[in-house]
């Protein structure tokens, strides 16, 4: 038989972007294809609905491989990341012992907190130090030592050349959190720190900790931005005080975090890697190696939620996703129940399993930067280097990272980020999937939380001017407004008077029962009633608090009345919806109305405030 080399494709005449805009301009009717299409990032650029190859025509990032300078396609040839887990213990000797037991579960990284350089050595021993990255974190002021302790360790068990790991030494870590400037010289320490480990290569010493942007409510193009003003001013404090770039380049250690937003996550480690390669190339180091970027991932605990907690688990699978695809070094997976307490057995075993899940059944560690080459991807891999990279110059052009972290510039820009993100969740410009979308109403979460903050690597904290980064959860007003529901002596109930047209009341049923149950509320939903004053009996009966009648926009200006004035002040009485006869309802004394345009959280903060004892 003869063989078919016919081509499908050539069957297809080429098609050009102008006739595909054409046909979907024509299926609009007349609706702007950029209004209705075209949305804007809160990184402050336009993403298409579609994209072709003339997109990326022009773009420079598309040209180099894998391991390749500036690096974009990731640093190495290979994609298998370090499966990180943090250990989480009372003394050294307990967190030694959870050490080398998740060891045997697949965990190739750990990451440890040190109060003392004498316990780094009980922390590692048993552990093979030429395999294991071993990550230390600690107070600035006792880096040195705990740098010296773990360098002692890494000497005898001759792991010298092998040794991979890291020391997390961020000095800028107080004025960030409590916006009070670090007592200390910042050069100083880390020349003392890098003459410490200069016998261990493998290393990393000097800290850009992003997460903490990140888990502060940060946009994407904050994080990138302030991530590489912060490795600039290593790399500018340190030249200055007499280290060689390619030390100081290789010491450092990226700690980003990761947020839901999956494509504009992947893009933004492509970028970063980019653009951190372009900086160090400035210092003109002797090796284009020093321009590789190492990143450590972290999923977010900015979008943990307290309520339908399990939710976080696909969150976080998707954003250890993007940094997988993205080809970061390594990812640490936040436990879905560290919002409400210290993690236990069972969340950290889940979150171990999620990255396994990436290598061992989706391969994702056989595949370097499947991404590349996407039109979608490597335009947005542009349009967030070009965004963060504004912003980089910005914070360069007003004296750098450390006199806008001292003067609490970027503390006040992260956190003005945070309070419109708490804004758009608030009017559901932005869904948490069971906290302001979907609640699940009869979920009970205060005998489950336990945990109350407090310092993570044993400094003191007294110090605050109260312009540190925020540190408040997404969901934390409607975590607040359910709690306080939670604790009342009523619980109130919410009757839905549901009459008129089938279609509408049962539409306009379905959200307000989201609506209320986002604070916790009892719903009482109805298939419908024949007559308002039926389904004012009914809700009479029930002792409901609150009756939302539900119906079409048409009626609701004969059957709002009628149900506002039977039900004669016995329960608060809503609307659903936003009808044209709103002002005649007004008129008539009827002030509460439930929309898409609604504020979710005040509106309930309001009702809270009016019925719980």
């Amino acid at each position: 038989m003869a063989e078919n080399k016919e081509k499908l494709f050539d069957q297809f005449p080429p098609i050009s972007t102008e006739e595909w805009k054409a046909k979907v301009d024509a299926d609009l009717k007349g609706v702007p294809f950029e209004k209705k299409l075209v949305w804007r990032t809160n990184e402050g650029f336009n993403v298409q609905p579609m994209y072709r190859a003339e997109d990326i025509a022009d773009l420079k990032t598309t040209d180099s491989l894998p391991g390749e300078y500036p690096y974009v396609r990731g640093t190495r040839t290979e994609n298998d990341w370090l499966t990180r887990q943090e250990i989480i213990a009372d003394n050294a000797a307990d967190a030694n012992k959870k050490a080398l037991d998740v060891l045997t579960k697949g965990v190739t990284s750990l990451g440890f907190k040190v109060k003392e350089a004498g316990d780094v050595a009980t922390l590692v021993a048993g552990i093979d130090l030429t395999k294991v990255e071993i990550n230390l974190n600690c107070c600035p002021k006792s880096a040195a030592a705990v740098a010296k302790a773990l360098v002692d360790v890494v000497k005898a068990a001759g792991a010298e050349e092998a040794f991979k790991g890291s020391i997390d030494f961020n000095p800028f870590r107080k004025a960030l959190k409590h916006g009070v400037e670090f007592p200390g010289d910042i050069a100083k320490m880390a020349v003392e720190l890098l003459d410490v480990v200069k016998e261990v290569k493998g290393l990393r010493v000097l800290a850009v900790d992003s997460v903490m942007f990140n888990n502060a409510g940060a946009y994407i193009f904050q994080e990138l931005g302030y991530a590489l003003a912060w490795g600039a001013e290593w790399l500018a404090m340190l030249t200055e005080a007499g280290v060689d770039v390619d030390t100081v380049a290789k010491r450092i250690k990226f700690n980003m975090g990761i947020s839901s937003n999956y494509f504009m996550e992947l893009a933004k480690f492509r970028a970063a890697r980019m653009l951190w390669a372009q900086i160090v190339e400035q210092f003109k180091p002797a090796c284009k190696c020093s321009c590789k970027m190492m990143a450590h991932a972290v999923t977010s605990e900015f979008n943990q939620t307290v309520f339908d907690a399990h939710v976080n688990l696909l969150r976080s699978q998707t954003e250890a996703m993007s940094a997988a695809l993205a080809g970061v070094d390594s990812i640490t997976v936040t436990p879905f129940d560290k919002s409400y307490k210290t993690p236990d057995e069972f969340s950290e075993r889940i979150a171990r399993n999620q990255q396994y899940l990436l290598k061992e059944e989706s391969h994702l560690d056989k595949v370097v930067d499947p991404a590349g080459g996407s039109y979608y991807v490597e335009t947005l891999t542009a349009s967030i280097a070009q965004e963060a990279w504004k912003l980089f110059l910005d914070v360069e052009e007003k004296g750098g990272f450390l006199a806008n972290v001292n003067n609490c510039a970027i503390q006040d820009a992260v956190n003005a980020s945070s309070e419109k993100r708490h804004s758009d969740v608030a009017r559901r410009k932005e869904i948490l999937l069971g906290t302001n979308q979907y609640p699940n109403f009869g979920e009970m979460a205060a005998d489950k939380i336990e945990n109350a903050g407090g310092c993570s690597c044993g400094c003191s904290e007294k110090e605050d001017n109260g312009r540190g980064l925020s540190t408040k959860r997404q969901s934390s007003d409607f975590d607040a407004l359910r709690l306080a529901t939670e604790a009342a002596a009523n619980r109130p109930k919410v009757f839905m008077l549901t009459i008129g047209n089938l279609a509408m009341r049962l539409a306009r049923s379905q959200f307000s029962a989201n609506f209320f149950g986002c604070a916790g509320y009892e719903i009482i939903d109805n298939l419908g009633f024949n007559t308002v004053q039926e389904g004012i009996d009914a809700a009479v009966a029930k002792e409901a608090d609150i009756v939302v009648i539900c119906s079409s926009d048409d009626e609701y200006a004969t059957l709002a009345p009628e149900a506002y004035k039977a039900l004669d002040g016995r329960a608060e009485f809503v609307v659903a919806g936003a009808p044209a006869c709103s002002e005649e309802l007004q008129a008539q004394g009827i002030t509460n109305f439930i929309n898409v345009r609604s504020n979710v959280l005040e509106t309930l903060q309001a009702f809270n405030a009016k019925l719980l004892k």
